[in-house]
């Protein structure tokens, strides 16, 4: 599976179709006889099960007859993923992606209707029972095919065998909507900060590959802790599935209630989301107490200790970014006070600094303000060289893709102003890519073939001890150091300045020290 989705998604996908289509052909077929060929049956069936949940119901009580169901319901409530992967998935449906979601929905939900609805109906006009060794789907199908032959073989055996392995494989394929969605939902939650940035950044086949491997290494280690018991991984999922279920019932109920002045239908979707957000949540509550001694607290402790990481990395990115933006404010007065010069005329065979920046920020601007510190009068010209980062976030269509594009040019220009003022020739070199390393590798190249005299400088964030760390390390991208290394190779040199933030105020080492 991790394979497959490195290639990418729609390759992916396209190779299991046929076992989609073959599962959908054997059980539609299968269950339409079960159901056609003991039509008359239906009536008395229907009244022997209604006659037993009355019976059940004064022997057991209402509330212990619902609690039963509910357990079940939540066991079996698996079906409804396919529909939910539809909903996080629809960044990547083709346009126009809401109708396109809308087709989507409804084949979910008559194909799992029919499929579900006519095995259950299948069970109770066959009256299948539990069997040791076979599943009840291999119960039903013997009792219906197993002496069926043609033209004198028997091939009953082979229809079933066929069924069940259809029935198998598409496990399979429904393991296929945790690599699809679970790694956007990994790249979604990293473009707010939640989680590590890399999970939003693509791979040269546009796939987010750190979710792809995370989800990949967090499957093995699942059924490696669990030892691929079944039992405890059903309980698993099925309270995992009903929180997700939860969250987002309860985050439409929400939209639509913030939405009521301006959507006319709003109490209508309102009440179909927050009976779906009742419905579910106490389902969850269920299954959760029922089975918290049989595995439940297991994924109480997973899913816990995961929220709780989410927090303590989007409280390191909010104290870095608080530190990034007073060492803008502390950076700008210094900048607006400095005596404006005459700017320089361009010279190609004069000293060139190439700064790398990562857009207008106060790293860019204390970079720009230590090499005229650091290196007075020593450079003629200046090429600020950035690259905007195509994410996760921005593959929703090109509108996105040229606002960056944009964004990115208007960056730039802002430091070619203050690079006029202090007496500098200033050029731009600005890319898109979904990987910035490998376009500032040929950004720099290009700097160099054009400016011989060329110097590459990078700014350095240094963090107070509790902000820096292991885990602060890893949650940050080491470009420049990346860069340095390339360069180094083709003879060029990358100056990294350490500015440190989080101590106060920006510090600039004196020359020493920074190179």
């Amino acid at each position: 599976m991790v394979l497959m989705n490195l290639r990418g998604v729609k390759e992916s996908v396209l190779s299991l179709l046929p076992i989609f289509i073959a599962f959908i052909v054997m059980h539609v077929w299968l269950v339409g006889y079960a159901i056609l060929s003991r039509a008359p049956e239906l009536p008395s069936i229907v009244g022997h099960a209604v006659r037993e949940v009355h019976a059940s119901s004064h022997s057991l009580g209402m509330l212990a007859v619902a609690v039963i169901f509910f357990r079940a319901y939540s066991l079996g409530g698996g079906t409804y993923t396919g529909i939910e992967a539809v909903s996080n998935g629809l960044p990547i449906l083709r346009e126009p992606r809401a109708e396109t979601g809308k087709r989507t929905m409804i084949y979910m939900a008559v194909s799992l209707a029919f499929v579900a609805g006519g095995i259950l109906l299948g069970y109770l006009l066959l009256n299948v029972e539990a069997e040791a060794g076979k599943t009840l789907n291999a119960v039903m199908f013997e009792r219906l095919a197993a002496n069926w032959h043609v033209f004198g073989w028997q091939v009953g055996p082979w229809i079933i065998t066929f069924a069940l392995l259809t029935e198998g494989a598409l496990l399979f394929v429904a393991a296929q909507t945790g690599f699809v969605d679970g790694p956007r939902v990994l790249a979604t939650m990293a473009t707010d900060r939640w989680l590590p940035r890399r999970f939003a950044n693509l791979s040269a086949r546009l796939v987010t590959q750190d979710g792809v491997i995370t989800m990949g290494l967090a499957a093995t280690l699942l059924l490696i802790g669990t030892e691929a018991k079944v039992d405890l991984l059903v309980v698993l999922y099925a309270i995992n599935v009903f929180v997700t279920f939860t969250l987002s019932q309860l985050g439409m109920t929400t939209h639509w209630w913030l939405e009521r002045k301006t959507e006319k239908r709003w109490l209508r979707r309102l009440t179909i989301n927050g009976v779906g957000t009742i419905f579910t949540a106490t389902i969850l509550m269920i299954t959760l107490t029922l089975k918290f001694h049989d595995g439940g607290w297991v994924t109480v402790v997973i899913t816990g200790g995961l929220i709780s990481l989410c927090f303590q990395v989007r409280r390191h990115y909010e104290r870095v970014s608080k530190a990034i933006v007073q060492l803008e404010a502390d950076i700008l007065p210094k900048l607006y006070a400095v005596k404006k010069l005459e700017p320089a005329k361009r010279d190609q065979d004069a000293p060139t600094a190439a700064i790398l920046v990562s857009g207008y920020n106060g790293l860019g601007l204390a970079t720009l303000i230590a090499l005229t510190q650091l290196f007075n009068g020593e450079f003629r010209n200046v090429v600020f060289i950035g690259v905007g980062e195509v994410d996760a976030a921005l593959l929703k269509g090109p509108e996105e893709v040229q606002e960056l594009e944009k964004r990115m040019a208007e960056d730039l220009n802002e430091y070619c102003q203050f690079a006029v003022d202090l007496g500098l020739h200033p050029e731009l070199r600005a890319g898109l890519a979904p990987d910035v390393v490998v376009e500032l590798r040929r950004l720099c190249l290009e700097v160099a073939h054009e400016f011989p005299q060329v110097v590459f400088f990078a700014g350095k964030l240094i963090f107070s001890s509790e902000v820096e760390g292991f885990i602060g390390r890893f949650l940050h991208n080491h470009t420049s150091v990346e860069i340095q290394n390339w360069l180094q190779l083709y003879g060029y040199s990358l100056v990294i300045l350490p500015i440190r933030v989080g101590a106060g105020s920006m510090a600039i080492p004196p020359t020493s020290q920074a190179l």
